[in-house]
């Protein structure tokens, strides 16, 4: 008897240390960083390369996207700070309205000593992603929001009122009064009420967020993010009159907002890709972790987007470049719309190849780089730009059909029509217009590099 108890009691003590609470990658680096706007910001940072700024939501920290960081950590720089209020960061009086929180952030990047970014955000990060990115829009790479709504922006009424949503009129001292001690049961009511699996978030994680907001103060600054949501709604309407022309991923979970985030994000932003993570609720890192991740990295590591060039001659909308102005990524990234071979670089100058309509992309093939025979799907021009481009068609590789096409040259890639080509001893730069989306097919699967691990 005493061995069957001992058992047991071993049995739920291992079940109970297996869920471990979330947390970043030990390697990472820590500090507090003065906001000028009345703050003092908890940030956590590290990795190498392109940099990702990762803004968390509430009941939760920045502890949250402890799976996304681990992975990206892996070739990105990875900045993830907790919101005012929120974790280890101050919780002053004021200042929870999300256009003085993105003066946080925007403190925190410069602070560290960088400057232009990938935003990555969740729930009421959304918000604060958002005014950031309407701020600083020259300083935002690419732009990820998740499953959340963003004050004053329609659908917002319709949202308010959806009784799910009883907690955004939540607040004030008798709230406070109220949740003082009973941490866990409040936030267990919104773990549950937006989960798509009662599992997720797990109790270590749940007990974890609960403690960090039990801290003196920390339900009253929880509880300031949404008393702001009227003044976020103002600014926001302001934001709105200048849409955001950086690559914006829209993620819904399927059992929460869904297809809804990207009709949200379209009447803010000109380029908007919508996705929507199947089986899962709001809590898309405790849900659904490993998708979540891979389409966040698939959305970072696309095509580069050419940085626009200010016009000062009345045009609207117009985007002029010079040959320099092209911002080449530093590693390949061939893309959709390319041959998929390792070392290309491609910069989307409009539209995107992935999805329907015009697109124009420019690609840098290094010198000493063969083409097997591949087609495109859909009807293509294409115009070189710099180095001798050699191109020919068919259904394999033939020297003998190869043309030599100097900078200026014009040739077109007819949907399905099979052709090679090869660069010499210099890289080529080919600028090419299609109407997405695009794909690529080889003649021999077995010349396809995408398959082959050669492609980036």
């Amino acid at each position: 008897m005493i061995r069957r108890f001992l058992a047991l009691m071993f049995f739920t003590l291992a079940a109970v240390l297996s869920q471990a609470q979330p947390s970043l990658p030990s390697s990472f680096q820590a500090k507090t960083i003065h906001s000028p706007e009345g703050a003092d910001i908890f940030v956590r940072w590290g990795g190498s390369g392109p940099v990702v700024v990762l803004i968390h939501g509430y009941a939760e920290n920045s502890d949250s996207w402890a799976p996304l960081a681990a992975d990206l950590i892996k070739d990105h720089t990875v900045v993830v700070p907790d919101l005012r209020g929120i974790g280890r960061s101050s919780k002053p009086a004021d200042g929870y309205d999300k256009k003085t929180q993105a003066k946080d952030m925007r403190a925190v990047v410069t602070s560290l000593g960088f400057d232009k970014t990938f935003v990555v955000a969740h729930d009421i990060g959304n918000m604060v992603a958002y005014a950031y990115a309407a701020m600083y829009p020259d300083k935002v790479e690419r732009l990820v929001v998740m499953d959340a709504p963003i004050p004053g922006i329609d659908p917002w009424s319709e949202v308010l009122q959806n009784p799910g949503v009883w907690h955004f009129n939540f607040h004030g001292p008798d709230a406070e009064r109220l949740v003082a001690g009973r941490e866990r049961i409040y936030f267990d009511r919104i773990w549950n009420d937006f989960t798509g699996d009662p599992g997720q978030p797990d109790e270590a994680s749940r007990n974890f967020f609960a403690a960090t907001y039990a801290q003196p103060g920390g339900m009253r600054a929880g509880f300031a993010q949404f008393t702001a949501f009227s003044q976020d709604a103002k600014d926001n309407k302001v934001f709105e009159q200048t849409k955001l022309t950086m690559p914006v991923m829209a993620v819904g979970g399927e059992k929460s907002f869904g297809p809804l985030q990207a009709v949200i994000m379209r009447h803010v932003a000109t380029n908007v890709q919508e996705e929507v993570v199947a089986g899962s609720g709001h809590w898309l890192m405790e849900e659904k972790p490993e998708y979540t991740v891979a389409l966040i990295r698939k959305f970072l590591d696309g095509p580069a987007v050419a940085h626009t060039v200010a016009s000062s001659g009345g045009d609207f909308g117009g985007e002029r470049f010079t040959p320099a102005e092209y911002k080449f990524p530093q590693m390949g990234n061939p893309g959709t719309g390319s041959s998929g071979v390792g070392g290309i670089q491609t910069v989307v100058l409009k539209g995107n190849p992935d999805q329907a309509g015009i697109y124009t992309i420019m690609l840098r093939v290094p010198a000493h780089t063969r083409i097997a025979a591949h087609s495109h799907r859909d009807d293509r021009v294409a115009t070189v730009i710099s180095g001798t481009w050699h191109i020919g068609y068919g259904d394999k590789f033939d020297e003998a059909k190869l043309k030599a096409l100097p900078p200026g040259s014009f040739y077109t890639e007819p949907s399905a029509r099979n052709h090679f080509a090869e660069t010499g001893d210099e890289a080529v730069v080919v600028q090419i217009t299609g109407f997405g989306p695009s794909s690529t097919e080889y003649v021999n699967p077995t010349q396809d590099p995408r398959k082959s691990g050669k492609s980036n």
